[in-house]
């Protein structure tokens, strides 16, 4: 496999770049221009008709999700919420039944979440993270490992939410703010094609990107190594 790959260090310029135009360029670990053998297997993978009709419409919503793209010279100008995008993908994909798991954290987003689905003719399934009340212990969690220490605290089930949602029938599936972990569980366990909603995260108001706007200044602790 040679070099890893570390893209996110790329120093190119966009417009240079041998990702993002032909006969661009690359650094020594760039995997477009070093993994020949392996982009063709990943192009035949998208010729599989499923997956082929999936990634179309998914690049034709990414599309779809900018206005203006008739004016040159042409400036991004997004124009539509994640929430509607979803709504939009999931109509092309010819998509009835949604399922909605959620964290119990979220109930009233997830409330809001539902009634929208439903408005734009949706069937919705939700369940929620504690669905089942397995406990802690049965996982191995120590007394003092809960958050609430000297209680029966009832763990996050997202492969039982996966397996409810696989039980409906559901034919696209939507996380909700699933705690880091859990949501993983999820995407695994899920039968049917997962997109995120949300994500969680509970300091920063569901906007995990923060603390990286300020990674210099105000969040710089977390560039010390452990800590």
């Amino acid at each position: 496999m040679g070099k890893s790959a570390d893209c996110a260090n790329c120093q190119i310029p966009l417009f240079e770049r041998a990702c993002f135009v032909e006969g661009g360029k690359g650094d020594k670990s760039c995997p477009t221009l070093r993994e020949k053998e392996l982009i063709e297997k990943i192009r035949r993978i998208y010729q599989e008709p499923e997956i082929k009709e999936f990634a179309r419409l998914a690049s034709v919503q990414e599309g779809e999700g900018y206005l203006e793209r008739e004016r040159k010279p042409y400036l991004p100008h997004p124009g539509k919420p994640r929430i509607q995008e979803i709504v939009e993908f999931a109509r092309k994909m010819g998509y009835k039944k949604l399922g909605l798991a959620f964290c119990i954290g979220l109930q009233k987003e997830a409330e809001l979440f539902a009634r929208f689905l439903r408005a734009q003719g949706f069937e919705v399934v939700s369940v929620i993270c504690k669905f089942g009340r397995i406990e802690k212990e049965e996982l191995g969690v120590k007394d003092e490992e809960k958050i609430l220490i000297g209680t029966r605290e009832t763990a996050c089930n997202p492969i039982g939410q996966a397996l409810y949602l696989n039980q409906a029938g559901t034919d696209f599936n939507l996380a909700l703010g699933l705690c880091v972990g859990h949501d993983s569980l999820f995407f695994k366990y899920s039968q049917a094609p997962v997109s995120v909603v949300a994500v969680k995260d509970r300091l920063c108001g569901h906007n995990p990107l923060a603390p990286l706007y300020t990674l210099t200044s105000y969040y710089m602790y977390l560039l010390r190594p452990g800590f």
